[in-house]
């Protein structure tokens, strides 16, 4: 019998209450929490955000190769459906989103095949969002 996956739960800063509800609630149409004036809490296709009001320690500059795409790092995201990853990228793209990586295929025709995107939310974290072609290769190794 599989185990049933649990939810993570990841807290970044950000600048704005206002811009971050924006981004995650209107854009990418996550349901808002719980929340004060100094917080927010977002469920993030299935996983627990909250985004803190405050002063951030800096952005890591940091670059990884992969696929011979250059990504930012750290990052986080989802793993979507591959029909609800095109209606995001859609939208995105409608919405003239300034990509850090355009919705592109990463290793076509490969094990782990997969559509990949990244950008950036209001405050500058990296976000990145894929699809599997075969969901049962997430961990392929």
């Amino acid at each position: 019998m599989k185990n049933k996956l649990r939810p993570f739960h990841l807290a970044y800063t950000v600048n704005s209450l206002e811009q971050t509800r924006a981004f995650y609630g209107d854009l990418l149409e996550c349901k808002e929490g719980r929340s004060t004036d100094t917080w927010v809490d977002y469920d993030f296709f299935g996983h627990q955000l909250s985004f803190h009001l405050g002063s951030k320690t800096g952005d890591a500059k940091t670059q990884s190769q992969v696929d011979g795409k250059s990504v930012p790092m750290p990052h986080f995201g989802a793993v979507l459906e591959w029909s609800q990853f095109e209606k995001l990228s859609t939208k995105l793209k409608r919405n003239k989103t300034d990509f850090v990586l355009e919705p592109q295929i990463r290793y076509e025709g490969q094990p782990g095949e997969q559509k990949t995107m990244f950008l950036r939310d209001p405050s500058g974290n990296p976000l990145e969002f894929k699809a599997f072609k075969n969901e049962d290769e997430v961990f392929v190794y």
